[in-house]
């Protein structure tokens, strides 16, 4: 009896680990096909340019200057609005992280750059310290090549 189920069990163990040779059938439905030419030509077409003319497409790592940081939000705006007045060309960004809110400017590729503006501000601002962040890549002025 065991002679005879062990056989058994040797056989069937061969039969289910053979390896044959056969065809693969798929099964799909035709709308598959459909939706993948619409996505070729979706990635084939020009992105539409959403961004102004002469603004920062890339973004990189640099630095900014934290020139305010408190809970208050209308105190921060305000310092925002203060800032923008006595320096129009740099960019200020207020971000929010539980329970402060931080003003930072400018968009710096070294930290050389962001000491200088740092020691610009110094008499205006006490509490300065520079940030490494992804910052909007300014564009390169080409125009006073020497």
């Amino acid at each position: 009896m065991k002679l005879l189920f062990t056989c058994l069990l040797t056989v069937i163990g061969l039969t289910t680990l053979a390896q044959s040779k056969g065809t693969v059938t798929v099964v799909k439905d035709p709308k598959i096909d459909t939706i993948i030419e619409k996505r070729i030509l979706l990635n084939k077409k020009d992105a539409p340019v959403t961004t102004k003319p002469g603004s920062a497409i890339v973004s990189q790592m640099g630095y900014r200057v934290q020139v305010y940081y408190g809970s208050d939000r209308r105190v921060v705006f305000k310092e925002q609005a203060r800032f923008s007045a006595l320096y129009p060309a740099l960019m200020t960004y207020v971000t929010y992280k539980e329970p402060n809110y931080y003003l930072r400017v400018g968009d710096f590729r070294t930290r050389m750059e962001a000491q200088k503006l740092m020691s610009e501000l110094r008499s205006t601002y006490p509490t300065l310290f520079i940030f490494r962040e992804k910052i909007n890549a300014p564009n390169l002025d080409y125009s006073n090549d020497n």
